[in-house]
């Protein structure tokens, strides 16, 4: 049976619409579900399930006592350092049910940090997540750390310095979008890529780029447009642009500010095209 861990935001108190549809095909699935007894999120999920006489279900608490469980169903207690205060303290929970999971269930508010990692330590445990935007009534699938990568690219830069300062350094692993530009900067000319595999990196960063620049979010664009420039050999990059390897590297970091020519050079040397249409 698939174990699937459900979580989310303590600002979601009622469940959205699509939220409750996911719920549903968890059940009729007959899965094995995982949550945790924190009020918000945790407590409409287990609402939910009690309303529909659901019994595959193990609530996950955090030191000896457990905040919420509706149903009264088995516990599992996981204990955590008493040294350990607030967040930290009920992260240890929250690391436990991500690896015991098959896949994740994430209904986020849009701005907590502590659901977003949680798609993390399931993308770092080698499991794939789903986190559900209840304000904007989106759904963001995680498969890969590429899509990770993506994501990230596209997260507020106070959100991105919480997921980082409340991560472990394990969980915080450098946030690339798993195209590992140094291997493949470095591999022989004589032993070829997976072209497959690089071909889907770059339509996820073709897409990311996109959703940056239909939200003007120049920032993400340049930071993205870097990722693909390193993937692709930043030397290679400098050469077919005709522009220093050096100022590339400085133009296309996170606080880089390209000019549009340098940005049009880099776009048609990765292998993209820039193109404009009329909105309406």
């Amino acid at each position: 049976m698939n174990t699937v861990f459900i979580g989310g935001s303590r600002h979601v108190s009622r469940l959205p619409p699509h939220a409750k549809e996911r719920l549903n095909n968890v059940i009729e699935s007959g899965f094995s579900v995982i949550v945790g007894d924190a009020n918000g999120a945790d407590k409409a999920v287990q609402k939910h399930l009690l309303d529909h006489h659901y019994e595959h279900v193990t609530v996950f608490c955090s030191g000896d006592a457990c905040r919420n469980n509706l149903g009264q169903w088995q516990t599992n207690y996981v204990k955590a350092s008493k040294s350990l205060k607030g967040f930290q303290f009920y992260a240890a929970k929250d690391r436990e049910m991500a690896q015991q999971a098959d896949f994740g269930l994430m209904i986020w508010d849009g701005k907590s940090p502590g659901t977003v990692l949680n798609v993390l330590r399931l993308l770092r445990a080698g499991k794939k997540a789903v986190l559900l935007n209840a304000p904007e009534k989106t759904a963001t699938n995680f498969k890969t750390e590429a899509d990770w990568g993506a994501f990230l690219a596209l997260c507020s830069p106070e959100l991105r310095h919480d997921l980082e300062d409340r991560a472990t350094p394990e969980e915080w692993q450098p946030p690339v979008l798993a195209l590992q530009p140094s291997f493949l900067d470095e591999l022989p000319p004589t032993v070829p890529h997976d072209i497959e595999d690089r071909s889907s990196s770059d339509e996820v960063l073709a897409n990311a780029i996109n959703m940056a620049l239909a939200s003007r979010d120049t920032k993400a664009v340049v930071e993205l447009l870097g990722q693909v420039a390193k993937a692709h050999g930043m030397s290679q990059i400098a050469k077919d642009t005709g522009l220093a390897r050096e100022g590339l590297y400085r133009a296309l970091s996170v606080d880089g500010n390209p000019e549009f020519t340098t940005v049009l050079k880099v776009i048609d040397a990765v292998g993209f095209r820039l193109t404009v249409s009329k909105l309406g």
